[in-house]
């Protein structure tokens, strides 16, 4: 069953990599502008704001990519507008079948006037309870420190002091190049000492080194893109030959993040055609498929499914392979994923073969 012949946007879908500060409605970073005063935004027409944001995200460069980000911090100053800004992603999110989601954020980049970090935290999750009630969807925090900054273990100890409180991983953002893990090393062993979770950014502007450091120094549970990975495999479709690097990230069922449509705008492949998930999934890596940023992006994730049927052929058994993948992988306590997967989403999954026969 082709995506052609599917109702995407029904398909229960998890998300375990889409970043608040990435996935603000147009309209919103406007009014918000307006009532903070905020006074850097290109344009205050809606339809115009949001192409200036997907163009500068097909720079196919990440640190371009990265520099509109100004503009959604820069009206994420405020608790109420961080509040608004998480409620809505929740919304958004709900109404776009997600069932469970991880939304990630760096607090440090919300507090340039007066907000502590603390605040920020109380925020995201006030505006995410508020959000996901009544809608049969689960997000939760990770708390990401930026790893051009160096905060990153004041950030892990924040992160792990929400633990109970909504927050469920640690992770580092931001410019990979030149900033490799390694340089928070400190952050990931004190996150380990606390067994708290640590997904972290490789593999995405950066090849192997990165993910060879996040998982072999770090202890990176899983990877944020990762999907670099195929730097270490070689050969003619059919006849792949792993590296040692590939074979133990797909031995040790390390999951990859994957963001097709971002990949596309940052210059890791000119089109989702030519994303190496179709191989990834084939090779039976722990492949996720996920937004990244949907407003720089313009996408969703019953975007990404259609455009992944689209490309590559997948349908409803692609979909729920992908599915159950990122909900083993989430950070969620074992018996709430397991839940999720029996009473939600293969339910779900089987309704949608029924209603598609």
């Amino acid at each position: 069953m082709c995506s052609s012949d599917l109702n995407v946007v029904s398909l229960p879908k998890v998300l375990l990599h889409d970043h608040l500060d990435g996935g603000l409605r147009p309209s919103t970073v406007i009014e918000l502008a307006r009532e903070f005063g905020y006074r850097n935004l290109p344009t205050h027409d809606e339809s115009e704001l949001a192409s200036w944001f997907n163009r500068g995200a097909k720079r196919n460069d990440l640190v371009l990519y990265l520099e509109t980000f100004a503009h959604t911090v820069g009206v994420m100053q405020h608790r109420d507008a961080i509040e608004r800004v998480a409620h809505e992603c929740a919304v958004d999110l709900a109404a776009d079948g997600v069932v469970y989601a991880e939304v990630r954020m760096a607090p440090e980049l919300c507090t340039e006037q007066g907000l502590t970090l603390d605040e920020v935290m109380q925020a995201m999750v006030d505006g995410f309870a508020s959000g996901s009630r009544g809608t049969g969807l689960t997000v939760y925090v990770i708390c990401s420190a930026m790893r051009t900054a160096a905060r990153s273990l004041e950030i892990a100890e924040l992160a792990v002091r929400w633990r109970d409180r909504g927050c469920v991983g640690f992770d580092i953002a931001g410019a990979e190049a030149g900033y490799p893990p390694t340089r928070h090393l400190d952050a990931f062993h004190y996150v380990q000492r606390e067994n708290f979770h640590a997904t972290i950014h490789a593999g995405e502007a950066f090849g192997l080194p990165s993910i060879w450091e996040a998982v072999q120094f770090c202890g990176a549970e899983r990877l944020g893109h990762g999907v670099r990975i195929v730097d270490d495999i070689s050969g003619e479709p059919g006849s792949e030959q792993l590296g040692r690097l590939a074979a133990y990230v797909r031995d040790r069922r390390i999951p990859l993040e994957l963001c097709p449509t971002s990949n596309v705008g940052t210059g890791v492949c000119p089109s989702i055609a030519d994303h190496p998930i179709g191989m990834l999934r084939r090779l039976r890596f722990r492949v996720t498929v996920n937004t990244d940023n949907r407003l720089m992006s313009a996408t969703s994730m019953s975007n990404e499914f259609q455009q992944l049927g689209d490309a590559f052929g997948w349908g409803i058994d692609d979909f729920e392979w992908v599915t159950i993948n990122a909900m083993k992988s989430a950070f969620a306590p074992f018996p709430e994923r397991l839940d999720l997967i029996n009473h939600v989403i293969k339910p779900g999954y089987a309704a949608a073969r029924a209603a598609s026969a």
